[in-house]
């Protein structure tokens, strides 16, 4: 009876039904089938039965188009499926050590263990605005530890990509739009991180790009930043990387961001910082700190998006916070509430395991002292990889200026190659890169370096690395 029970739960039910309105179960028994070990084969044929394709509520799926594979992690699953021997990856955007592998920081490691064996631990659900003890310590390591968080509204976001587009939806409700526009003006560098046009663009903003480097020169341009930051509408926002340009490696100087932060007071704009390198940049985390923190101390109500991948290795964890600096506690309290708003219906809770991690190396000071080593180490392979990498070049034959990579600072080398080059090198060479010449400094160690600097003097040779 069990056996049909499980097998047939509806058929069981009915004869349970006719059972209640009978003096006895004598009549549903008899009509039960004898038992079996699996089910008629009429029942396992009805489960495995899928809709038929012209059923209408499955029409539309023959009408969903392939979508674009992911211009970087479709380079990295490329690299992965490569059966040359020779293959280097030059194009993800994470951390190697010496010898090609990924680097777990030290101070994370410990931190992992004090959280493993320590009881009050757990897995409980974060508040909205995540864990309040880590998202003080984030704005203080972003903002400097003196800074006033009382009128910061702070949240916790799940990484760069998800504090921008939160911070990204906020703007689009609340910054009022210029005149005989539709939607909020949100000014990118040209070029930018390739998520940035994607992540705002779904938040209802209108992306357009300023110019930002010169590919004549291959350095900053700093007169185009100044002329379309002029010509912006009053009140737009300005997307600006708070150190560590990414791609280019090209940072304003210290006079340069001086200049820039008086014009974008001049013109009303609303200055959002994406910080994804601080520490990592030059290894300094108070240093790479000082575009935003400058800012703040001008007057400006800044927006920032900060990260905890790169510079605490934190990649997976998917760790950062959105914070927008307020003139008060109480008009702190008003943004608070809308950016909680914001996160509840899209992702709840963020993740508590780097939040944790990186509260228990900023509360410790052993642990933040060991942190700080972690990122000089960090910090100072890349920049030999960097001066090695020109070095090869030059000692190969090469007749270029490379000046301009060892001038940048940053996980990647924006080396001026054109697209036919970089895909050359993929081709030809099995070295993978975006097709817009950047080099990700993590992917060289002294195994490849000298391999990679022969492939690049070959398709470089004879022409033209600027335009």
């Amino acid at each position: 009876m069990f056996t049909f029970a499980r097998a047939n739960p509806v058929a069981f039910l009915a004869l349970l039904s006719l059972a209640a309105s009978s003096s006895s179960l004598t009549t549903a028994l008899a009509v039960m089938p004898e038992s079996s070990s699996s089910p008629p084969a009429s029942a396992s044929a009805s489960r495995a039965t899928l809709p038929s394709s012209s059923s209408s509520s499955s029409r539309y799926l023959r009408d969903v188009p392939e979508g674009p594979p992911d211009p970087i992690l479709g380079i990295n699953e490329s690299y992965k499926s490569c059966a040359d021997p020779r293959k280097v990856n030059v194009c993800v955007g994470a951390y190697r050590d010496a010898r090609g592998r990924p680097w777990v920081l030290p101070a994370v490691r410990d931190a992992e263990r004090r959280l493993l064996d320590d009881p009050a631990t757990n897995k409980e659900y974060a508040p909205i605005a995540g864990d309040p003890t880590f998202v003080d310590l984030a704005l203080k390591f972003a903002y400097g530890a003196d800074a006033d968080v009382s009128v910061i509204a702070g949240m916790q976001a799940l990484s760069g990509t998800g504090a921008c587009r939160v911070g990204g939806h906020f703007l689009s409700r609340f910054v009022p739009r210029p005149a005989g526009r539709a939607k909020v003006p949100i000014y990118v560098p040209d070029p930018t991180w390739g998520n940035h046009v994607a992540i705002f663009e779904e938040c209802g903003m209108d992306v357009r790009r300023y110019r930002y480097y010169d590919a004549g020169t291959n350095r900053l341009n700093y007169a185009g930043i100044v002329e379309d930051l002029t010509n912006a509408p009053d009140g737009s926002v300005i997307l600006l990387h708070a150190c560590a340009h990414n791609p280019t490696g090209c940072d304003p100087t210290f006079e340069q961001w001086d200049a820039i932060s008086e014009l974008i007071a001049s013109k009303g704009h609303v200055a959002f910082f994406d910080s994804a390198y601080q520490g990592f940049a030059s290894g300094d985390a108070e240093a790479d700190a000082f575009a935003l923190r400058h800012f703040v101390s001008r007057g400006h109500n800044v927006v920032l998006a900060q990260s905890f991948a790169k510079n605490f290795g934190l990649y997976g964890e998917r760790t950062g916070t959105i914070s927008v600096v307020c003139s008060n506690p109480e008009e702190r309290s008003a943004v608070l509430s809308q950016l909680k708003l914001i996160a509840r219906p899209m992702y709840s809770s963020p993740p508590v395991h780097g939040s944790n991690i990186v509260r228990t190396v900023l509360t410790d000071k052993g642990l933040t002292g060991e942190y700080y080593n972690n990122c000089r180490e960090m910090a100072a392979r890349i920049r030999a990889m960097r001066e090695r990498l020109v070095d090869v070049l030059l000692e190969v034959g090469s007749s270029h200026d490379w000046s301009h990579v060892t001038e940048q600072i940053g996980m990647f080398a924006y080396t001026g190659m054109s697209s036919e080059m970089c895909d050359v090198l993929t081709s030809e060479y099995s070295i993978f890169l975006t097709r817009d010449g950047r080099i990700s400094l993590a992917g060289l160690n002294d195994d490849n370096i000298e391999y990679v600097a022969r492939a690049i003097h070959a398709v470089t040779d004879g022409k033209s690395i600027t335009s």
